[in-house]
């Protein structure tokens, strides 16, 4: 390989050929290359030339020729003229001119200039800005993603083949190595106090190295252990303390620290005076673990700054208790006024009768700290004893108002009135101490009406009167601590404070919902019974009024109010019923029928009076009573609704041809009631006779063509018999007549599932959705359509696009109830609640849900909870409700049947 010839080798070079040209070399030219180098002119001959140009410059008479002259430089042209003020001035206008002309062409510039920059930019980015999404994003990465980062290795030239050179070694000669040994052997000797200089050939004893690496280690594992005992001296406890306490710090950590050493070392050295620079400077030393140089700080700090509590409260805080008690007590030499200090002394006793004397020591030097009186009188657990401590405080201290209250408190109720008294000389201003005494009056069962109106009347006098709101405020305080007849005492003497008569009744319907999401009850009901004595007229204060005794007052109470609220408005028909059915309720059959007779007499002709009184006839068992009333009712309240309870009545008992005949007579009167409609096309279903029902159905949607019902019960009578064409484009009819009816829309759907069609089910509830993106009852039922790998991602899509409906809601309780989520099913279905608590499916599916998975306690609370909230609509909820074979059942009873009508929750 390295024998070959090259071709090249003893040939002449080419023309023009420069040796490493190629790598960026530049050609030279030698001596060699051009000959013998001419002789350079003489001084003779350089003297001649240059007075050559002497004298041909003195025949032009100009130095310069104006053709090299620069036309923006004048000095060559009027080098010679004086530069006069004239001249000044006219060379600062042009400027002036050039500035503004700048200044104009500016604007223009720097667009164009932004312009090509942003061009360039575009067309050249920086490498920068094409990672800067990049570098954002590392915001995102954690620590432990930055740890997994694999380290960079040099890759150049990984995957290129290495050329197969062979090694060379070159044999050293052997004179070479006796001149090295010498060599190493002068260098040692020159060495003080070194070791022997070892003998040429020697070699070095790595036993004895070994030996005395040992005999090291020994010597300090020996400083551990009891050579006399034999047992080792190394406190277990203290030496695990002190592996917690060691502080492993990175290496930024370490120079941060350093960094903020040094600059709290300059803070302290500008001013030594400055004691928070020394309290920074000794926590700095305790996050470093140094302890002790923390404390050597503080205590230096302490010496700088004698008169600052803050510096010796840290040095006590960094000491152990001894230590901190000798702190302390220094502290209060040098500041005997600081209530914080002598607070922290009496902090770190550990019995109370040190406490006791380090508080009185504190006092003396402290009379007129309200802290410190507290602090004592806290200790006492004699009431005469602490009775003492507090009248003497108050004399001390006349102007705290908390120490008088205490005092108060503490004395016989004649002496406490003294005690008020006097405090409300001293202090006249404070509204603390008139309630204080308004509470006193009532708890010794004396009136205080006339105490708060006095107060209201002083404290005005005083420029200390409270505004109606704070007055309000105040009542619910005294509401919270049991004192309700001073709670309603200041609701009637204040409430009306500044409000105009036009703005009475809003102003305090406003201030009552306040009271009651404030959960102040009692405040509410005052503020009620206030309105109703100015407004007694009024039906919607007492409804309100009515509401809240129902929701947290007594039966009695209830009861009570309503007898009032008929009395002052006898044409309130809703009051009327209330108060029957409080009576129902309450088990007292003849009461209710007394009080519907006399609303009778008050709204002769009222729907909802005959219908409540047929109500409670009926599901009494009175159906002959119930008869004769609804007869009266048709004469005398000729309504839509007394004809349909009229055949609803006679269709629970049994009696269909009377219920028919009453259907056509109301028809005949109402045509567009559509439930007339509906109940006898139900009857004649009942009966087989489908084609009389066709004729009814056609009949009644030419009459009430905007009846949703009446077109779903049309469309089921044809799905039911067969004809799945004719129901389809019933439907489609519908919603014509209908659009944007989710009803009808869910109706189609369930007409194409039932025709095993889920393909066009599935387009259906597609377009369905489209026109009604908000319907909960589609969301719910699009959610099933899905697989159930798919159900959760819809279900996420329905609570966002139906603004957390109720359906959806359930479905999606019914999701977790699937998939064994006990807690997160219970949590959604009383969110199903909360959002609709009149969709009795709601409550149904929860009940049998608490079936399956809660206890009797879950289902308890739930049908009190159901029981108030009385829900009246729900498909499967109204399926239960009018089915006749339940008439007469009661609430808990319909419910658990509903719970028991619905479908399995396992669906696949």
């Amino acid at each position: 390989m390295f024998g070959a010839t090259k071709d090249f080798l003893g040939k002449p070079a080419p023309a023009g050929y420069i040796a490493g040209l190629g790598r960026g070399a530049t050609g030279f030219t030698t001596r060699s290359d051009i000959g013998p180098a001419r002789e350079g002119p003489t001084e003779a001959d350089i003297a001649r030339l240059q007075e050559q140009a002497k004298r041909k410059a003195a025949e032009d008479g100009d130095d310069d020729d104006e053709r090299y002259q620069d036309p923006d430089n004048e000095t060559g042209l009027f080098n010679t003229a004086p530069y006069e003020a004239d001249d000044e001035e006219a060379d600062q206008i042009y400027d002036s001119i050039d500035a503004k002309l700048d200044e104009r062409r500016k604007a223009r510039r720097e667009a164009r200039e932004k312009e090509m920059q942003d061009k360039l930019n575009k067309e050249r980015p920086k490498i920068q800005d094409q990672f800067a999404d990049l570098k954002r994003g590392l915001n995102s990465v954690s620590a432990e993603e930055w740890e997994n980062l694999p380290e960079v290795g040099n890759i150049a030239g990984r995957g290129r083949k290495k050329a197969n050179f062979k090694e060379k070694f070159t044999p050293v000669p052997d004179s070479l190595l006796p001149r090295a040994q010498e060599e190493m052997a002068t260098t040692l000797d020159a060495q003080p106090n070194g070791l022997a200089t070892p003998a040429p050939g020697t070699m070095t004893n790595f036993r004895e190295i070994g030996e005395a690496n040992k005999q090291v280690l020994g010597l300090r594992l020996d400083r551990m252990a009891d050579s006399a005992s034999g047992s080792t001296t190394i406190d277990p406890k203290g030496y695990l303390t002190d592996l917690n306490s060691v502080v492993v710090k990175s290496a930024a950590e370490i120079g941060d620290l350093k960094r903020a050493r040094l600059l709290l070392k300059s803070v302290v050295s500008a001013d030594s005076k400055h004691a928070p620079g020394w309290i920074a400077a000794a926590r700095l030393e305790e996050h470093a673990g140094k302890l002790t140089d923390a404390r050597q700080i503080i205590d230096k700090g302490c010496q700088e700054c004698p008169k600052s509590e803050d510096i010796w409260l840290e040095a006590a805080r960094l000491n152990s208790t001894d230590n901190a008690k000798k702190i302390l007590a220094n502290a209060v030499k040098q500041i005997p006024q600081s209530v914080k200090i002598w607070l922290q002394a009496v902090q770190l006793e550990t019995t109370v009768k040190t406490k006791k004397i380090v508080i009185r020591r504190a006092l003396d030097y402290v009379p007129n700290s309200v802290k410190l009186w507290k602090t004592a009188i806290e200790m006492e657990d004699d009431p005469n004893n602490a009775r003492i401590l507090l009248a003497r405080a108050v004399e001390l201290v006349p102007l705290s108002v908390e120490l008088w209250i205490a005092l108060a408190r503490l004395e016989t109720y004649e002496n406490a009135k003294r005690v008020l008294n006097k405090a409300r000389s001293t202090i006249p201003t404070s509204h603390e101490i008139w309630i204080t005494a308004f509470c006193l009056e009532e708890a010794n069962n004396k009136s205080v009406e006339k105490l708060v109106a006095v107060a209201v009347k002083q404290l005005a006098v005083k420029e200390a009167a409270l505004t109606r709101d704070q007055w309000l405020e105040e009542a619910e305080r005294c509401e919270k601590n049991a004192f309700i007849h001073t709670c309603q005492a200041i609701v009637r003497t204040t409430i009306a404070m500044g409000v105009e008569e036009p703005d009475m009744k809003s102003t305090w319907m406003e201030d009552a919902e306040s009271a009651i999401a404030h959960q102040s009850y009692g405040t509410a009901r005052a503020i009620y019974a206030h309105a109703l004595r100015t407004f007694p007229h009024k039906k919607s204060i007492w409804r309100r009024a009515a509401l809240l005794e129902k929701a947290h007052g007594t039966h009695e109470s209830l009861a009570e109010l309503l007898a009032r609220s008929v009395q002052s408005c006898p044409q309130a028909e809703v009051l009327w019923l209330m108060s029957a059915k409080e009576k129902w309720l309450g088990g007292d059959v003849p009461a209710a029928r007394a009080i519907l007779g006399q609303a009778f007499e008050a709204n002769p002709n009222s729907e909802q009076i005959w219908l409540a009184a047929v109500k409670l006839e009926a599901e009494n068992g009175e159906h002959g009573r119930a008869e004769m009333l609804l007869s009266r009712a048709r004469e005398n309240a000729d309504t839509a609704k007394v004809w349909i309870k009229s055949a609803v009545l006679e269709r629970q008992l049994g009696k269909i041809t009377e219920a028919l005949q009453l259907l056509d007579q109301g028809l005949e009167k109402y045509p567009t009631a559509d439930k007339l409609w509906m109940i006898k096309g139900q009857i004649l279903v009942d009966r087989g006779d489908n084609q009389k029902a066709r004729e009814n159905f056609i009949k009644a949607l030419k009459s009430c063509p905007k009846s949703v019902p009446l077109w779903i019960l049309y469309a089921r009578l044809e799905d039911k018999a067969g004809l799945l064409v004719k129901a389809r484009s019933l439907l489609e009819r519908g919603r014509i007549h209908n659009p944007k009816t989710p009803e009808l829309w869910l109706e189609s759907v369930r007409v194409e599932l039932r025709g095993n069609n889920p393909q066009a089910g599935k387009i259906l509830m597609s377009k369905a959705l489209q026109e009604c993106p908000s319907s909960g009852l589609l969301w719910s039922e699009s959610v099933w359509l899905e697989t159930r790998a798919q159900r959760k991602g819809k279900i996420v899509d329905a609570l966002k696009k139906s603004e957390n409906s109720a359906h959806v809601l359930i479905t999606a309780a019914r999701l977790f109830w699937s998939d064994r989520q006990v807690e997160k099913a219970r949590s959604w279905f009383l969110r199903a609640e909360k959002a609709d608590a009149d969709l009795g499916d709601a409550w149904a599916w929860h009940y049998k849900f608490e079936v399956e998975h809660g206890d009797e306690a879950r289902k308890s609370d739930l049908v009190m909870r159901f029981k108030a909230s009385e829900p009246r609509h729900g498909e499967h909820w109204q399926s239960a409700t009018k089915d006749l074979k339940n008439v007469g059942k009661s609430q808990e009873e319909m419910l658990i049947l509903a719970a028991a009508s619905l479908p399995s929750n396992t669906v696949p």
